[in-house]
């Protein structure tokens, strides 16, 4: 079956529905696209986004798709894309069996988080092992938390922690220690962050870090720095431009979340290292302005 929209949005997460609210008020024709696959429906509650913290991440989201379903112009469709091309001008969109056609797309999809490999840590992702302090510290009163090193890039982080409670490093061979030179380890000292070199072997129970030696560490919470990878493979055929690093990749974008090819915006955590649904509700809402005056201006 052969659709036409003006503008479809791959993604129906926090920045997918955010971009849809103003072109919905601006009665353009808008069809969502959404699997269903939030990257945070493993966490039972979502902070430090005002008027909802503390919230369920599903009621969030159910909500919101509440208050875009009052607009006549918006339609949904609860598919995987699985092909994007762009054909005269315009975009053709394949989800399932439905071939869409749209002027202006926006890509919402989110990112995958990819983990260290410890056992027992994909069980507790959003649950007591964390990528945020600023979403879940509070929450954990100072107790005693963890962080779990998956690159250089982590120590930034670690130096944050001591403010939502007393902190472990666990290197936990991902870097050595002796790659920790004079001047940081003074910086961690400072913040009387205590550094645990022994690799772990597992985590069990709530979050209890159990090293090669048998000796078990017991934490409120462990943090890790995720490596963050683009959702979809179709993506990398589009010829926008992505930056790769140590944290992950991110589709590249203007302030004005415009790419480099013409008429395809993006939005929300796959623009960003880095994750918060604060933020996404904000790209969002620029994303969908923007796409808007372009059909004008």
């Amino acid at each position: 079956m052969n659709m036409n929209y003006e503008v479809v949005i791959i993604g129906g997460s926090y920045a997918g529905l955010s971009a849809a609210l103003p072109l919905a008020r601006a009665r353009r024709r808008v069809l969502i696209i959404d699997a269903g696959q939030r990257r945070n429906r493993f966490a039972e509650h979502s902070h430090n986004f005002l008027t909802q913290d503390g919230r369920s991440p599903s009621a969030i989201a159910k909500d919101a798709r509440a208050q875009l379903e009052k607009y006549s112009t918006i339609s949904w469709l609860a598919e995987t894309v699985t092909d994007v091309k762009a054909v005269d001008g315009k975009y053709s969109v394949i989800a399932g069996d439905q071939h869409i056609q749209a002027e202006k797309m926006i890509i919402a999809t989110g990112v995958r988080d990819e983990l260290p490999q410890v056992d027992g840590l994909a069980e507790r992702w959003g649950q007591s092992v964390y990528h945020c302090p600023y979403c879940d510290g509070y929450e954990l009163n100072l107790g005693e938390i963890g962080m779990l090193v998956s690159g250089m890039y982590s120590l930034h982080m670690a130096l944050m922690l001591p403010d939502w409670g007393n902190t472990t490093l666990f290197l936990n061979d991902a870097i050595s220690a002796d790659q920790l030179d004079d001047e940081l380890l003074a910086k961690l000292s400072k913040r009387q962050i205590q550094i645990e070199t022994r690799k772990i072997d597992h985590i069990e129970g709530h979050c209890d870090v159990v090293l090669t030696d048998g000796e078990r560490i017991q934490l409120d919470g462990l943090f890790v720095s995720t490596v963050t990878r683009l959702q979809s493979n179709w993506i990398q055929h589009l010829g926008l431009e992505i930056d790769c690093n140590e944290y992950g990749e991110a589709i590249k974008t203007s302030p004005a979340k415009e790419t480099n090819v013409k008429g395809i915006y993006a939005c929300g955590d796959e623009t960003r290292s880095g994750g918060s649904v604060a933020l996404s509700v904000g790209d969002g809402a620029m994303t969908g302005i923007v796409a808007h005056k372009s059909f004008i201006f």
